[in-house]
């Protein structure tokens, strides 16, 4: 299933579609390899569709792109960071796909971002 408010991401384009994004960004840093990660990847494609216009959805593979999640300090995986405005406004460790909604709708909130 194609998500419109979900993309790609790596080390090359991460300034240019994530910290220069007008519009806040969630950055899911996950791999194939990863069971959780897996288990998360439903709940946050279905959530990328609820939020279109409000946040925009990205995922980068740590292991075809280690400079960004290294340069913001990731160290497990999936670790899911907010960006609003170029700097990292929220972070979530973990796989907990029932936190996952209530966790961003704070962010969100916390930054500004109006709920729709």
């Amino acid at each position: 299933m194609e998500h419109a408010n979900l993309f790609h991401v790596g080390d090359q384009d991460f300034e240019e579609k994530v910290l220069k994004s007008s519009t806040p960004v969630i950055v899911d840093f996950w791999a194939s390899w990863c069971g959780p990660c897996r288990m998360l990847a439903p709940h946050y494609e279905r959530l990328s569709d609820e939020y279109a216009g409000r946040l925009k959805f990205a995922k980068m593979d740590v292991d075809a792109n280690p400079r960004t999640p290294g340069s913001y300090y990731v160290q497990a995986i999936p670790t899911l960071l907010v960006f609003k405005d170029g700097r990292e406004v929220g972070k979530l460790v973990g796989p907990h796909p029932s936190r996952l909604k209530p966790e961003i709708d704070r962010i969100l909130a916390e930054n500004g971002v109006s709920a729709v």
